[in-house]
């Protein structure tokens, strides 16, 4: 296969088709090599074609919460007091600029998943 942009589906095929081929290349090798231009050509297909969202950021605070085993306590210095952690995950609050900022420097995440716009759950009538 001849390394070139990718541009259709059946370019994209046949490019992961040739990575397949290539991936027990050994190390510093001309197919190692080819293997890893022909990944940043497909990694740029796939990001245009293929683009994933960013997560919703009450979501994503959740999965960081299961991931590290922080509880809701942890997040108090980030959101406030308990009251408030509570309303921000049960989504009847919307985060705070400012409680972002806290997050994302404290718990090293990345705000510009955290400013997402997300729904907020509605207050019984």
């Amino acid at each position: 296969m001849e390394l070139k942009p990718i541009r259709t589906k059946k370019d994209y095929q046949a490019a992961l088709k040739e990575a397949e081929r290539l991936w027990e290349s050994p190390d510093k090798s001309p197919a190692a090599d080819r293997l890893e231009v022909l990944t940043l050509l497909i990694e740029d297909y796939e990001r245009g074609h293929s683009p994933i969202k960013d997560p919703d950021p009450i979501e994503f605070l959740g999965h960081v919460m299961d991931s590290r085993g922080l509880t809701r306590k942890d997040l108090e210095p980030y959101i406030g007091p308990r009251g408030r952690v509570a309303d921000i995950l049960n989504r009847t609050r919307p985060l705070t600029l400012e409680m972002i900022r806290r997050l994302s420097e404290g718990l090293h995440l990345p705000a510009e998943v955290l400013v997402q716009p997300y729904r907020l759950r509605q207050e019984a009538a």
